[in-house]
């Protein structure tokens, strides 16, 4: 991304509406306007930020498809970025639904923030679209009815993963992550499936989140001589480990897996020490599909860029949105038919077609990929319609 692009798109988060004060608006106060009013809370400073840039492209894209319309009403967005800061979850996602009076907010990527925008998406009534956070409690014990995601749940890449391994001859196997939430849920994912399919898991290790000092459990792990290696890795600490590993030799005679964000973006920094590295995903740019291809090409001329999952979450969640405005002929304020459409909606995805559970979140295909050459290749797939259980939802 050139910097004169993410300056312009930097100052673009920054122009939203006149501010405001009061009590939070209920939700039917808000479909008074002629345009359907899209909030952008995303990351577009920091670690995060191609992230929410790419998330914001892909959704664009596909409502640029659609003459950029939502059910034959124009849009117009506002933007907050979210600074991938939980304390200013609530007061962002406040500014946008009290301030802006968004019909609809698209938030966010950080597990941390969305905890944030999920209270007040339930306190408000307000539809909350999640193009990528997978914190589990926004689609298990706390779902609604006005929130959906259109990305994953943290457990759902690895509740493909274990028994690839074991499939594979992995059958005795050692985890490690970050301690934080998402490590957590992605573990409860690794373990259901790795045990299910016949694996013993020898060791759980963890080391404080964003702590990259792995020598010590790299040298556990050694000791333990597993036939593999499985983990949650994701950004700048994912090449690290993955640098490390191969440094330390346990490449050698130890096959790594993951959840595919270990290897979703950051192979440049890995370099060499990621090949053959193999991780489970509901996406990946080699998908030889003529879906994939055309949004491939489009985003690149669109943008300039190249699209990675995060812009065909975004896209997704754009597509999602254009089916429940059509049923409804935009008006937002009809929730029952709204909903109704979203929850039976079919997904044609550059992923490949997904559906919608009963918790509002997505049932899909999960890959197995393999790098090889510096590139995430589809070696075949992992899991077929992979739904996260939704354990403890009750929609009311």
């Amino acid at each position: 991304m050139t910097t004169s692009r993410r300056v312009l798109l930097q100052r673009g988060a920054a122009i939203v509406g006149a501010a405001s004060t009061g009590l939070l608006l209920p939700q039917i106060a808000r479909a008074q306007s002629d345009k359907v009013r899209v909030g952008f809370m995303l990351p577009y400073t920091g670690a995060f930020a191609p992230l929410g840039v790419a998330i914001e492209n892909g959704f664009r894209m596909a409502l640029n498809e659609q003459g950029g319309k939502l059910g034959g009403r124009e849009v117009e967005f506002f933007k907050v970025d979210d600074e991938s800061n939980p304390p200013k979850g609530v007061e962002n996602a406040t500014r946008l639904v009290q301030r802006d009076k968004v019909d609809v907010l698209v938030g966010t990527v950080h597990s941390g923030v969305q905890l944030g925008i999920h209270k007040v998406a339930r306190d408000t009534g307000v539809l909350n679209l999640i193009p990528n956070a997978g914190v589990h409690i926004a689609t298990r014990a706390q779902c609604a009815p006005n929130v959906f995601r259109t990305s994953f749940s943290n457990s759902q890449p690895t509740l493909a993963l274990g028994k690839a391994m074991v499939d594979r001859g992995h059958k005795r196997a050692v985890w490690i992550t970050w301690s934080y939430a998402a490590g957590d849920e992605a573990f409860e994912g690794f373990e259901q499936s790795y045990t299910a399919a016949g694996g013993t898991i020898l060791k759980k290790l963890s080391l404080p989140f964003p702590n990259v000092e792995f020598q010590a459990l790299l040298a556990e792990i050694a000791a333990a001589k597993p036939d593999a290696v499985a983990c949650f890795f994701a950004g700048g600490g994912a090449p690290k480990f993955m640098r490390d590993f191969a440094a330390a030799g346990l490449n050698k005679n130890i096959q790594l897996y993951g959840s595919g964000f270990l290897t979703e973006g950051v192979l440049h920094a890995a370099g060499e020490a990621a090949e053959g590295v193999i991780t489970t995903l509901h996406y990946s740019d080699s998908l030889d599909t003529p879906r994939n291809k055309k949004f491939r090409l489009d985003y690149a001329k669109n943008f300039r860029l190249q699209p990675d999952v995060y812009a065909v979450q975004g896209y997704d969640t754009a597509q999602l949105l254009v089916q429940g405005a059509n049923a409804v002929k935009g008006d937002l304020s009809n929730k029952r038919a709204l909903y109704a459409a979203m929850q039976g909606a079919t997904i044609d995805s550059p992923r490949g077609r997904w559906t919608m559970s009963k918790a509002n979140n997505p049932i899909q295909d999960i890959y197995l990929r393999r790098v090889e050459k510096g590139e995430n290749k589809v070696i075949g797939v992992a899991a077929k319609a992979v739904a996260d259980p939704g354990t403890g939802c009750r929609m009311g």
